[in-house]
């Protein structure tokens, strides 16, 4: 398994800040977070693997070019990413399909990392299962079994492989998928989102996603998420102690001028976000108790302003921030 690199802050901060903050920033910052650069926390960034279908925006590239996936990796091993965790929507969406079965084969290549990240669908409660089962299934064959292509790149913890969850409806029935996933040798460790529900007893463990905090969106973006990931890392520590902590870091959000757009907005803060969502988790997990990881949202989510493929915005702070 590729679980052998380090995340550097180093080097994600010199890509983060390179394009507007001050050196003193820059220089600030590398001294906040350079004790951090051995920490045994595995950082993996979610991967969005549907760009060069006509329904997404052009950014440039297909994810399904091999070149551009090689690049990637190359990219994210450069800044101490130890995986990608990738969207899959089982046989609803065949494009994704294919793109994350090329990822999983270059990223064995790679000596790096690959997760699935599945994307619940939004339909009715028994439909919902249904998909989820059959879903859950085909993947166990396709990518899980012991010759499946890649399969030695596939992220495990503690021998077992890590699958993460984004709910969507919210109306499957994890208790049955949990009863079938505990079939498979090893069975797999189910990560949901930090939203437990009556299923909780069926997860393995709960990830920390993009959220503004209990004041909510604000029109200048300045609700970067501190109240939201300080009761996450307080809640898995004293309501979930016995399961996997997923911590997050984001640079911001902006889903304005998505044709889905909810009028979301989550400033930068002049890379102030990411730093702060970054070296928040040590303030619950230091070095003698970290997390097992830290999972970037995102890499490539350009829709919705949280890529961090290609650095941050240029440098344009919220109302209120220090503009540092």
């Amino acid at each position: 398994m590729a679980n052998d690199y380090r995340f550097s802050f180093a080097a994600l901060i010199l890509l983060f800040f390179h394009q507007g903050c001050s050196q003193n920033s820059l220089h600030r910052s590398l001294h906040q977070n350079s004790e951090a650069n051995t920490t045994p926390t595995k950082v993996l960034a979610v991967y969005e693997p549907w760009f060069g279908h006509p329904r997404h925006i052009d950014v440039g590239y297909s994810s399904q070019d091999p070149v551009v996936i090689k690049k990637q990796i190359a990219a994210a091993k450069n800044l101490g990413i130890t995986g990608f965790v990738i969207d899959w929507y089982g046989d609803r969406e065949p494009f994704l399909d294919k793109s994350y079965a090329l990822i999983q084969s270059i990223a064995a290549e790679q000596n790096f990392s690959v997760a699935m990240m599945f994307d619940e669908s939004n339909q009715s409660p028994d439909q919902s299962t249904d998909d989820a089962l059959s879903a859950f299934e085909t993947f166990h064959q396709k990518y899980l079994a012991v010759d499946s292509r890649g399969r030695k790149a596939y992220l495990e913890y503690r021998g077992r492989p890590v699958i993460f969850i984004f709910p969507k409806g919210g109306h499957t029935d994890w208790n049955r998928v949990r009863e079938q996933t505990n079939s498979w040798n090893p069975p797999p460790l189910l990560i949901h989102e930090f939203s437990p529900g009556p299923s909780e007893k069926s997860f393995d463990g709960f990830y920390a996603w993009i959220n503004p905090g209990k004041k909510g969106w604000s029109p200048d973006g300045s609700n970067w998420g501190e109240d939201y990931l300080r009761y996450f890392y307080q809640t898995m520590q004293s309501k979930y102690p016995d399961k996997i902590a997923v911590g997050a870091a984001w640079p911001g959000f902006d889903d304005r001028k998505a044709s889905w757009s909810l009028n979301r907005y989550m400033s930068q803060r002049c890379g102030e976000t990411f730093q702060d969502t970054m070296k928040l988790r040590r303030d619950y997990y230091p070095a003698n108790n970290p997390l097992p990881f830290l999972l970037i949202a995102t890499w490539n989510d350009y829709e919705e302003s949280t890529a961090i493929e290609r650095g941050l915005e240029k440098c344009k702070p919220a109302a209120g921030s220090s503009g540092r």
